[in-house]
């Protein structure tokens, strides 16, 4: 997901020199479409000194969801989990960073189909990388990738914006295009739309974003997802 880092309000008699930097960064996402509901919750966490620094970094996520067991009718209904804990290196450049991470992959599963219930757990090894860069101060360019060992997958997304014209009062907020694709051993999934970056809420920044979905086993369809982080 991508990092647009919000600093949290810090009391006015507090002196600069005597704030720790800033180290950790929480995030969520919630995404829906007409097959399948997940959210997911993680941590990023700077090893050694602070996130405006370059330095090593663990990144923990745990997710579930909720879709259809079976592609063809009658679906039937599956719960999955997931959970990874990475650890890598995140090279810093004034606003700009490329970060590399591995470890682990895990995947559980309990599927109820006409015939009864299967719970599976799977454990894998997954490298993921991400960028996020400004290359202009009025532009924005977000990436993110991973290969996993569960079926082979293999995930990208990566999402250009620009800033919204101060005439609509949302300061510092990007808009632009989005791609995504996914692939699997015998499944495929591409998405095209439109995402906001940067809006400011409750001290949190949030993303949100839609468009249309086609997979290998579906025609075109709706699909929505809310992103967040707050850095501390």
């Amino acid at each position: 997901m991508a990092v647009s880092l919000a600093c949290p309000a810090i009391a006015a008699d507090d002196e600069p020199e005597h704030r720790s930097p800033l180290s950790t960064v929480l995030f969520g996402s919630l995404e829906a479409g007409p097959t399948k509901t997940f959210a997911a919750v993680g941590l990023k966490k700077a090893l050694t000194g602070g996130l405006a620094t370059s330095g090593f970094r663990a990144m923990l996520k745990v997710g579930g969801s909720q879709e259809e067991a079976v592609r063809q009718r009658p679906h039937g209904i599956a719960y999955k989990s997931e959970a990874q804990a990475l650890i890598g290196y995140e090279w810093r450049f004034g606003d700009t960073f490329v970060a590399l991470y591995a470890g682990s992959d895990y995947e559980g599963e309990q599927r109820e189909e006409r015939l009864g219930t299967v719970v599976t757990s799977r454990y894998g090894a997954r490298l993921q990388a991400d960028l996020w860069m400004t290359p202009t101060p009025a532009t924005m360019l977000q990436a993110s990738a991973y290969a996993s060992t569960l079926d082979g997958r293999l995930w990208g997304r990566v999402a250009p914006g620009w800033q919204m014209p101060s005439g609509f009062s949302l300061e510092g907020v990007h808009l632009g295009p989005e791609l995504e694709a996914y692939r699997e051993r015998d499944y495929t999934k591409l998405r095209l739309g439109l995402h906001l970056t940067g809006l400011r809420f409750l001290g949190v920044a949030w993303r949100i974003s839609g468009g249309w979905q086609r997979t290998s086993d579906r025609a075109s369809e709706a699909y929505a997802t809310l992103g967040l982080h707050w850095q501390r």
